[in-house]
C-alpha cells in the first residue's frame, strides 16, 4: 500500500501507537504561565509552610519592587494552611508585589503589596463570576476566585506585557514531544490576551513552520461571543496543524477549592461551591452559540453543575438543535451519579476526565473535601463507559503535567498519591485498552478530528508514538515508566530519546 519507494523500518518488537491526544489543556495562556511563573507545587513542596519558606528566600534577593509571581500551590494537597492571605504574605514583603496561583487555576493569592500596585482597594467590587475574599468585617484578605478576579492583580505584573507568547508556544510543544503528544488543545483560548488576539498567537505559531504538535482551540466564553464574532472567528477556522474546535463555558469551580457548585455541601461545611454562570446565563449562551453552529465544551466539576449542564443540553434539543452536531463535552465531569449517566447517554453528552484529580488529589476530596462515600462518585471512567458514553482522559495542564502514560495508568489503577495503596473507587478502574483510547482515538472524536487523527490507517496523517514497552504487556503499576522512544508528527519526526 505504501507503494515500491517506502522506507521499511524494522522496530524489533517495539509498540507503535497513534500520537497521543490531550483533550484538554491550556496551551497559549499556559506556555506564557510556564515560562514567567515560578512552580511551588506538590512535586517539589509537601507542606505550605515549606512554600512560604521558599517565598521568603526569593524576596530576599530580589530587589524590592520586583514582583514575586508563583504557579501550581495547592492547599488541598500541601499540608497547612487552607488559603494564603495578607496574613501570610505581608509578612514575607511589603516590598515587592507577590501573586501565587492555585494548581486548580481557578483561585490566587497575593500580598497586600500586589493589590496597592494594582489599584485595588476594599472598595473593589466582585466581578460577576468571581470574588474577592473578605473576611467577617468585609476586609479583603488577599484570597481570589476565578480568574476575572485575580487577573486585575496579574495583568499588571510586568513580564506578562513582555513575554513572547509565539515562542512561547512553539518551545512548550516541543518540550511535550518527549511525552509523545501529537495533538493538544486550548480550553480557554482569550484567556492570555484577554481578547481574540489570543488566536493570532496560534496561528503565528503554525505558520512558523516549527510547530511539533496539532492544537485545537475553544474561545473562551468571558470574551464575550460578540467579541469573538467580531474578530470574525467561526468554527472549524484553521487547518490540521491549528484549528477552532468549539466553544467554552464554564458552570462552576474547582472542588479541591471548594468553588464546585454542589447537590449537598461540602463535608464540615454549609458552602456548595459557587456557579460560574447562572442556570439560565448558561443555557442562554449555549443556545446563542449552538444555533450558530458551535461544538460545546462546558466545565462542570460538582455535580449541581453538571445537573445545569444537562438541564442546558436538554434546553439545546427542546430547541431542536442536532445534538450530534453539537458533541456537547463536559469538562473534568468529576462528580457523577448514575441518573446523570443516563442522561448524558440520552442527550449524547460525552465527558473528559481530568484523572489526575484520583491520583493526585484522591485522598483530599476523600478526607477534607465529600468523605468517603462521595468520592465514589469521582470520574467514573468505567461507569460512562459501560453505559456507551464516550471519554476521555486529560491532563488540564498546568494543573497536571500531560504525560499521556501517566494519565492511562492513573485510569487503569487509580492509586492514589498520598496512599499509593489506597485505590479510589476500584470499581471504576479500567482496561489498558480502554484508557489508550481516551487518550487517542476518543479524544481526536472530541476534538472535531478523528476524520484526520486519533488512529493509524489510510487517509489519516501520519502521528504516532514509538514506545519500548506495550502498556497493555507491563505491571499497571509501570506503565508510567515506559520509554517514549520516538514522536512522529505529520510524517516527520518530532522527538528521539
Amino acid at each position: 500500500m505504501a507503494g515500491a519507494d517506502a522506507s521499511i523500518i524494522d522496530l524489533n518488537g517495539k509498540t507503535v501507537l497513534p500520537g497521543f491526544i490531550d483533550a484538554h489543556t491550556h496551551v497559549v495562556s499556559g506556555s506564557v504561565v510556564d515560562a514567567i511563573m515560578e512552580y511551588v507545587g506538590m512535586a517539589r513542596y509537601a507542606t505550605v509552610a515549606e512554600v512560604l519558606d521558599h517565598i521568603g528566600q526569593r524576596a530576599a534577593e530580589t530587589p524590592a519592587g520586583d514582583w514575586l509571581v508563583f504557579r501550581n500551590f495547592d492547599p488541598a494537597v500541601q499540608e497547612g494552611a487552607d488559603a494564603l492571605t495578607f496574613a501570610d504574605l505581608d509578612p514575607i514583603s511589603t516590598e515587592h508585589p507577590i501573586f501565587v496561583l492555585n494548581a486548580s487555576g481557578h483561585l490566587a493569592y497575593a500580598n497586600s503589596k500586589a493589590f496597592e500596585v494594582s489599584g485595588l482597594t476594599n472598595d473593589v467590587e466582585d466581578p460577576p463570576g468571581g470574588e474577592f475574599v473578605r473576611d467577617a468585617n468585609g476586609k479583603l484578605t488577599g484570597t481570589m476566585k476565578n480568574n476575572v478576579a485575580f487577573l486585575k492583580i496579574v495583568e499588571n505584573y510586568p513580564e506578562m506585557a513582555e513575554v513572547n507568547p509565539v515562542e512561547g508556544l512553539i518551545g512548550l510543544l516541543d518540550k511535550w514531544t518527549k511525552f509523545g503528544l501529537t495533538t493538544v488543545s486550548e480550553l480557554s483560548l482569550g484567556a492570555l490576551a484577554q481578547s481574540p488576539a489570543d488566536a493570532q498567537v496560534m496561528a503565528a505559531a503554525a505558520q512558523s513552520g516549527r510547530m511539533n504538535a496539532r492544537i485545537r482551540a475553544y474561545p473562551f466564553y468571558t470574551i464575550g461571543a460578540e467579541a469573538w464574532d467580531g474578530a470574525s472567528i467561526a468554527q472549524g477556522d484553521g487547518n490540521t496543524l491549528a484549528r477552532i474546535a468549539g466553544y467554552k463555558l464554564v458552570a462552576d469551580g474547582s472542588n479541591q477549592g471548594f468553588t464546585g457548585l454542589q447537590r449537598e455541601p461540602y463535608l464540615d461545611s454549609d458552602s456548595r461551591g459557587l456557579a460560574y454562570m447562572q442556570p439560565d446565563e448558561l443555557t442562554a449562551a449555549a443556545l446563542e452559540r449552538a444555533s450558530k453552529g458551535w461544538h460545546l465544551a462546558i466545565h462542570g466539576n460538582g455535580d449541581a453543575a453538571i445537573d445545569n449542564i444537562l438541564d442546558t443540553c436538554e434546553a439545546l434539543r427542546e430547541a431542536g438543535i442536532d445534538m450530534s452536531l453539537v458533541r456537547p463535552r463536559i469538562e473534568h465531569c468529576s462528580i457523577l451519579h448514575d441518573e446523570q449517566i443516563a442522561r448524558m447517554k440520552d442527550l449524547g453528552v460525552s465527558a473528559s476526565f481530568l484523572i489526575g484529580h484520583v491520583h493526585f488529589w484522591g485522598i483530599a476530596m476523600r478526607d477534607e473535601v465529600f468523605g468517603e462515600e462521595k468520592a465514589q462518585l469521582l470520574d467514573r471512567c468505567r461507569s460512562v463507559e459501560e453505559a456507551g458514553v464516550g471519554f476521555t482522559l486529560h491532563s488540564d495542564f498546568m494543573v497536571t503535567d500531560p504525560n499521556p502514560l501517566h494519565m492511562i495508568e492513573m485510569a487503569v489503577t487509580r492509586r492514589t498519591w498520598k496512599e499509593p495503596d489506597y485505590v479510589l473507587a476500584p470499581q471504576e478502574t479500567i482496561s489498558v485498552e480502554s484508557a489508550i483510547r481516551a487518550m487517542t482515538s476518543e479524544a481526536a472524536w472530541q476534538l472535531f478530528s478523528d476524520h484526520e487523527v486519533g488512529s493509524l490507517e489510510p487517509g489519516k496523517l501520519a502521528d504516532m508514538v514509538i514506545l519500548d514497552q506495550d502498556p497493555r504487556d507491563v505491571v499497571p503499576d509501570e506503565i508510567k515508566k515506559i520509554n517514549v522512544l520516538e514522536t512522529w508528527m505529520d510524517g516527520r519526526q518530532v522527538f528521539q530519546a
